[in-house]
């Protein structure tokens, strides 16, 4: 099974973000579950204001990421398996993308890439709630989409 969801992930040129305009999980369960998350990250908006976590600065700045690029967080330096699966095209951070990254962040990227490097990310999300949680957590931090005219 997490064959086929890595390749799905993999082959999904820029899918929407949210099912039906939402993520699935639950948010407010997901600000709770991003404690385990704030020792490595935080959420930064680009006016500079703080939105969750503190100063931690070993993960990358985690706004914008979902529905955006996979590993292309500015000014951070990722692994080369990370870099290898940021060049991989249409490759973008869904809520499938990122609860199997967050659970086993090196066993993703390997089997996304095919190569046999590590994940800078050693933490993994031991529960599929949390990590779907944790994904809706960070998509609320985010502004409405702007209507289309």
């Amino acid at each position: 099974m997490f064959r086929s969801l890595a390749i799905v992930a993999a082959t999904t040129l820029a899918a929407p973000a949210f099912a039906d305009g939402h993520a699935s999980g639950d948010a407010a369960a997901g600000e709770k579950a991003f404690r385990q998350c704030i020792s490595c990250h935080v959420v930064v908006n680009d006016e500079g204001e703080t939105l969750a976590g503190n100063k931690a600065r070993t993960g990358p700045i985690l706004w914008g990421i979902v529905g955006g690029p996979f590993g292309m967080v500015e000014d951070f330096k990722y692994s080369d398996i990370n870099q290898l699966a940021s060049t991989m095209e249409g490759l973008v951070v869904t809520e499938e993308v990122f609860v199997a990254y967050a659970q086993d962040p090196t066993a993703y990227l390997r089997e996304v890439t095919g190569d046999k490097g590590r994940s800078k990310m050693t933490y993994k999300v031991r529960k599929e709630e949390d990590a779907l949680n944790i994904y809706a957590y960070l998509a609320s931090l985010m502004p409405a989409p702007e209507p289309e005219s």
